[in-house]
């Protein structure tokens, strides 16, 4: 069996490498390109401050959810329903067309006076269309994964925390949160590998990251195949950075298992 598929594998590459179709010569050309390369960056920035939001939120909205206070719970709840049913798509067009709804995004005092007055259209561009869609929808979804990764800690750690006199905020950063790292951890992995594929939808808000930057190309030269592949070598080498750095923080987290 394993002969079988060496062999399919190998017939395989030799098809992709000599099928002059693919330009690779295109793909070696445009590889480094600066066009691609801001792309790049613009995809890299996206989803770090996507998720740093995100995680950020989630955290927060995991705590209120854990809470004991009824308002906080449902508050948490309603959040997470909403923003998890919504797909980032819609979300991300809503956003960018946020003025249609508010020609004027103003911060006073209720039923005083206005303080300050920004026009929305300066104000929601596409990059910031792009990091309030995908921080908030990730949001709901960090948010439950840390509520579950919370969970998993044994009551007993929270009961001896507090016989040590260690306040609810202090045990929870110091004892609670480093265990239900664990936990947390690989499925927080797996979210940032899904954003950097995800970041590819705000090309439908003229946002040049690494997919658009290539389509912005391939529409001049009509060379679509040869740039979609330097486009999905760069993904590729993004995941399989992140899966490594992914790999060691799970062994750093798991080191006293």
């Amino acid at each position: 069996m394993a002969a079988i598929v060496i062999l399919i594998a190998i017939f395989v590459a030799i098809s992709v490498a000599n099928n002059p179709n693919f330009g690779w010569s295109t793909v070696a050309k445009y590889f480094f390109n600066g066009q691609i390369m801001q792309g790049l960056g613009r995809t890299a920035i996206l989803t770090v401050v996507a998720m740093a939001i995100g995680i950020v939120l989630g955290v927060l909205l995991a705590v209120m959810r854990l809470s004991g206070n009824v308002f906080l719970n449902a508050a948490s709840w309603l959040y997470t329903w909403f923003f998890r049913s919504v797909p980032q798509l819609v979300q991300l067009i809503f956003w960018f067309n946020f003025a249609a709804l508010y020609k004027h995004i103003t911060v006073g005092i209720p039923f005083g006076p206005e303080l300050y007055s920004w026009n929305t259209n300066d104000l929601i561009t596409p990059w910031s269309a792009a990091i309030l869609g995908f921080g908030l929808s990730q949001a709901a979804y960090t948010g439950e994964v840390v509520r579950a990764g919370i969970k998993a800690v044994p009551d007993g750690q929270r009961r001896a925390a507090k016989a040590l006199g260690m306040s609810p905020q202090l045990s929870f950063f110091r004892i609670i949160l480093p265990q239900a790292m664990r936990v947390i951890i690989p499925p927080i992995g797996n979210e940032v590998i899904s954003m950097v594929k995800g970041t590819a939808l705000v090309s439908t808000i003229a946002l040049a990251d690494l997919l658009y930057s290539a389509q912005l190309i391939y529409s001049r030269t009509f060379e679509t195949i040869p740039l979609l592949i330097v486009a999905t070598i760069w993904y590729l080498l993004i995941v399989s950075v992140l899966s490594v750095g992914q790999y060691y923080i799970e062994r750093h987290y798991n080191r006293g298992k």
